[in-house]
């Protein structure tokens, strides 16, 4: 299923509504009847630090039906908030092209090959009797996309003549929903939570994206095998930075992203890390989120949060409220950073409840 260049701006109303929101649908109404606002909560809350560099999408009808692509993207360095806006608007159209590509190049061979049965261990049939992808197939083939996607659209920014992103760039967290299968590509220290029902009856946070830091051992080594070196400034001790092998420039503050050019000579990847996660009836909601958000809030309190929130529509401005008021008491001589969300919504009844 195809998906259409409009689309449409939501969130914030008034002075303060930016184009950092967007949100689109597929070209023949996929999604229902569903409004944006009954699958998701979208959210984007500019910081004290310039213009906002936060991104986020919500699309519709994304690969089926009943499809949801949903993106938060922080950008970062001079071009940051063209880099962020740039990916948001091309990502999801370019992770769906490749999908496709895959699928179409698996039906050909499939057609040439005298021995291959819809019967076949690599596809399962639904109560109606329409075959689909295994999970473990669907992953990979998903895997592979976001994965040729993330490349080619690093590929793009590259060719941008009027955006410098030799130290620009963002990170992107996506949620892809094909029926009871979530997909999550993570690149960069942007971060992805389910919200879900313990045997105890309890809500638990569970966190389905790892921070991509130049401080972890593996990001680390392979940075200074490229000749990239990962200090901290003395004045910041706790925050890991990379930088080139003989400047102090630029010190990122993370080990993958799209963009920076400079830096992808020395260690900074653009390959995504993409999981699956198969949706159960105790999963209610996932938050994915800019590093505003997670750098003063923990899982737990903003999954506490989107559920004492009235109207689920609200949760995400109330994720990012309560994000900027803890900025003020836990950094008061720091600027606040942008806070963006997106809360997709799993199940109709879980929407409800919130």
């Amino acid at each position: 299923m195809g998906i259409c260049a409009s689309s449409e701006h939501l969130g914030q109303q008034g002075q303060d509504a930016d184009e950092s929101i967007v949100y689109v649908m597929d070209e023949e109404g996929g999604g229902g009847a569903s409004s944006p606002r009954e699958v998701a909560s979208l959210f984007s809350q500019k910081g004290k630090k310039g213009p906002n560099q936060d991104a986020v999408i919500l699309c519709q009808g994304f690969g089926m039906e009943d499809g949801v692509f949903c993106g938060v993207f922080d950008g970062h360095g001079r071009c940051g908030h063209l880099v962020s806006k740039l990916v948001r608007d091309y990502l999801p159209f370019m992770v769906l092209s490749h999908r496709n590509a895959l699928l179409l190049a698996d039906a050909e061979a499939n057609a040439d090959d005298p021995v291959f049965s819809d019967a076949s261990p690599s596809s399962s049939a639904d109560s109606s009797g329409n075959s689909s992808p295994h999970p473990s197939q669907m992953l990979e083939e998903w895997t592979e996309a976001c994965t040729n996607a993330f490349k080619a659209m690093d590929n793009e920014l590259k060719l941008q003549a009027n955006m410098d992103c030799a130290f620009s760039g963002t990170t992107a967290v996506c949620a892809i929903k094909q029926g009871k299968d979530l997909i999550i590509a993570n690149l960069g220290d942007s971060r992805a939570v389910l919200a879900t029902m313990s045997g105890a009856c309890y809500l638990k946070a569970v966190q389905l994206t790892t921070d991509q830091k130049p401080g972890l051992p593996e990001e680390a080594e392979r940075i200074k095998r490229c000749e990239g070196r990962v200090f901290a400034l003395r004045e910041e001790p706790g925050v890991m930075r990379v930088w080139l092998p003989g400047e102090n420039l630029p010190g990122l503050a993370m080990a993958r992203a799209l963009g920076d050019s400079r830096l992808k000579h020395h260690g900074v990847i653009s390959t995504p890390q993409v999981t699956g996660h198969r949706i159960s009836e105790a999963d209610l909601f996932i938050i994915l989120a800019t590093d505003g958000v997670w750098d003063v809030l923990s899982n737990e309190e903003v999954v506490s949060i989107v559920c004492a929130t009235p109207r689920k529509q609200h949760a995400s401005k109330a994720v990012a409220e309560a994000a900027v008021q803890r900025w003020k008491t836990k950094y008061p001589s720091s600027r606040v950073d942008d806070c963006s969300a997106v809360c997709l919504f799993l199940h109709d009844a879980a929407a409800r409840k919130i």
